[in-house]
């Protein structure tokens, strides 16, 4: 008689003990993607976070206004979090300004902001201003405020360029990879985006004179 009993004790021993491996189990799968969070966001840090000013300054020319900048780049950085298991290349500052990049240009279009673009002047191309010297015109101006204004006179498309040429220092391999153009037109549109501000820098000067 003792016999089923020490059969039923076995099997409610063999039910106990399989959900002490199971709770075992679970808690060790979330201890591991624990460690898994904690590698990627310390990844993420070291490669991303080091270039929050080249986002925050690209996103605040493009954007012009210093709270849609900020928003902009936090949005920026959540999506770069989200997408950056699928990251594996190494130029981290090229991958997050494109991301930036990408988020002005929707809120401009929500804003329906008329400067996206600038149409192509012939005669202004090929007058000879392109060859303006980007260390007269941005690198080593002494009047920041009048740099400020005459590029907020222009399109979006040039602002962005010259802010990723002269101020973030990019090639234009970096650049074309960012806005999406080929190489070729990067260096167009760079001409074209020295020319325009060399214009309206001399209309401005002429102003306070």
């Amino acid at each position: 008689m003792a016999l089923p009993a020490k059969t039923e004790h076995a099997s409610e021993t063999e039910d106990f003990e399989s959900h002490r491996k199971t709770v075992k189990f679970v808690v060790l799968k979330t201890h591991e993607e624990d460690r898994a969070r904690k590698a990627d966001l310390a990844s993420f840090e070291a490669v991303i976070l080091p270039h929050l000013d080249a986002a925050h300054n690209l996103a605040r020319w493009l954007l012009r206004n210093e709270q849609d900048a900020q928003d902009v780049v936090q949005e920026a950085y959540l999506r770069a979090f989200k997408a950056f298991d699928g990251f594996h290349g190494s130029n981290g500052r090229a991958w997050l300004l494109t991301i930036v990049r990408n988020t002005s240009y929707t809120m401009l279009r929500k804003k329906q902001a008329v400067d996206l673009t600038t149409t192509f002047d012939e005669e202004l191309h090929t007058s000879g201003h392109e060859s303006v010297s980007p260390a007269t015109v941005l690198e080593q101006s002494e009047n920041t405020a009048l740099i400020k204004e005459a590029m907020d006179e222009l399109p979006a498309e040039f602002r962005e360029i010259l802010t990723l040429r002269h101020q973030e220092g990019l090639s234009y391999k970096e650049i074309a990879e960012i806005a999406q153009i080929p190489p070729g037109t990067v260096m167009s549109r760079l001409a074209r985006a020295r020319a325009k501000l060399k214009e309206y820098l001399a209309a401005y000067t002429s102003k306070e004179m």
